[in-house]
C-alpha cells in the first residue's frame, strides 16, 4: 500500500485535490458543504457520508503523500 503511495506522482494528486476534491465550485465546494453539515450534527444521510468520504480522498492521499515524503 505504501509502495502505491510512493509511487503516485505528487502534481497528479495536487491535480486530483484541486479539482476532484473540491467540485463543483459554485456555489461553494461540495466538501466545504458537507463539512458544514458534519460539524452541524446533520450529515445523517449514507449517500452525504459517502459523498464527503468520496470529496475528501484525494486530500487524504495528498496529505498522506505529503507526510510520506517528510518522513523518507
Amino acid at each position: 500500500m505504501l509502495n502505491l503511495l510512493d509511487q503516485m506522482p505528487l502534481n497528479l494528486l495536487i491535480l486530483a485535490a484541486l479539482t476532484l476534491g473540491l467540485a463543483p465550485f459554485v456555489p461553494e465546494p461540495h466538501i466545504w458543504e458537507k463539512l458544514k453539515m458534519l460539524a452541524s450534527g446533520t450529515l445523517a444521510k449514507p449517500i452525504d457520508i459517502f459523498d464527503l468520504l468520496l470529496h475528501a480522498a484525494p486530500f487524504i492521499l495528498l496529505g498522506a503523500k505529503l507526510v510520506r515524503m517528510a518522513l523518507k
